[in-house]
């Protein structure tokens, strides 16, 4: 199964410690780079900036279809 995250998730499971539910529900997790940037935004001490940085299980991937990347924003 193919995991698309976004931003909220990430930020506040890992500030409360708890980001490894994401990797043991859905193995590997999947973040655009506009997300992952958004993450990196929060400040280098924040939780899921540190997390993304981190973790092997989290993979930035460009959005590949972009009519649906429309429909999403």
């Amino acid at each position: 199964m193919i995991i698309v995250c976004n931003t909220s998730p990430i930020s506040n499971l890992a500030a409360i410690r708890q980001l490894g539910l994401l990797q043991q529900l859905y193995g590997k997790i999947i973040i655009p780079p506009r997300v992952y940037q958004e993450i990196l935004d929060s400040g280098v001490t924040d939780p899921g900036t540190l997390a993304v940085q981190s973790v092997d299980w989290i993979h930035i991937l460009p959005v590949t279809n972009k009519q649906l990347k429309l429909v999403c924003e």
